[in-house]
């Protein structure tokens, strides 16, 4: 697997668009101290938590405690949703899927808060079965104590209207979408040849039956529709090791660059700003991000954000 000193060097080689990687207020990252239970800091001002230099499970935890810990989240009783990216039969190492680390742990935190459920599903690519199992996902989430539901059985799907679309008036939108108390998207980050990237919002992608519909239409401005009906209460993105060329699928290891990152937040349009800047791509290319934020649907403003960075290392 690559290393991200060697991403840089091999620069438009891989494939990564324009200019040379500028992350700027992510470039330097002190350490930080964060107390299980810490308030969220009182303001407008939307909150990004940048965790690096960690394990999946490590940076996670204390990501969500800058947060306020899960409970902030999810209370006693309540039913939730997990949205992992499991969309293609692809092992956890080439980095097509949500890592499984990830979401097995966030389905013991999350039911460790008193959740009466936790649900996964995902729409996926490739066949269902092979996918959820050789993801990893499956296993991960079952054994922390999940419900694994089919994305692919039609009758879980209901036509809703998305009144707030421009492009996006109606789709087939799967029930737990709809139905349960608390919505958390988990993202993985990569390369998509279509939508040049995939992050928070093209994850939401797999909550709908007919994905062919997104890209007919307008799959830029499809993306940001979505998120009119109903934005996720949390977005958690794996960017670990992301996938920086043939994507969405890839097509080895040698695809990945390993970064060691993962970004939380409540607004999904700051974390994939945020999750451009770490591929130095640009708003142009990834115009999902513009179209949410002339919206209103979100913020692209990382200088203006409430911006928590942890270095675990």
């Amino acid at each position: 697997m690559k290393n991200r000193r060697d991403f840089l060097k091999a620069g438009l080689a891989l494939g990564a668009t324009i200019p040379l990687l500028d992350l700027g207020v992510f470039a330097a990252e002190p350490s930080v101290t964060v107390t299980e239970g810490a308030a969220n800091a009182a303001g407008p001002r939307p909150i990004l938590v940048s965790a690096r230099d960690g394990d999946r499970v490590a940076m996670l935890d204390q990501a969500l405690a800058a947060l306020g810990g899960i409970g902030a989240f999810v209370k006693a009783g309540q039913t939730v949703l997990i949205k992992p990216n499991i969309g293609w039969d692809a092992a956890p190492e080439r980095g097509a899927n949500t890592h499984p680390s990830i979401v097995g742990r966030l389905v013991e935190l999350c039911l460790g808060a008193g959740a009466k459920s936790v649900s996964i599903f995902d729409n996926t690519c490739d066949q269902w079965q092979r996918t959820y199992e050789n993801s990893g996902i499956e296993k991960a989430a079952r054994d922390a104590g999940a419900k694994i539901i089919n994305g692919k059985d039609e009758s879980l799907y209901r036509e809703t209207a998305i009144p707030g679309g421009v492009k996006l008036k109606s789709a087939k939108v799967h029930g737990l979408v709809l139905d349960s108390d608390v919505f958390i998207n988990v993202p993985v980050l990569k390369h998509h040849g279509g939508a040049q990237m995939t992050s928070a919002m093209k994850n939401l992608m797999g909550c709908v039956w007919d994905r062919g519909v997104y890209h007919n239409v307008d799959l830029q401005q499809t993306i940001a529709d979505f998120l009119t009906l109903r934005k996720p209460d949390l977005n958690i993105l794996d960017a670990y090791h992301p996938m920086v060329r043939n994507g969405p699928r890839g097509k080895s290891v040698e695809d990945c660059v390993e970064m060691r990152r993962l970004f939380v937040s409540t607004d999904p349009v700051l974390i994939d700003t945020a999750a451009a800047m770490l591929l130095s791509y640009t708003t142009d290319k990834v115009s999902h991000i513009k179209i949410a934020a002339s919206m209103k649907l979100g913020s692209m403003d990382i200088a203006a954000a409430d911006v928590r960075r942890i270095k675990l290392s």
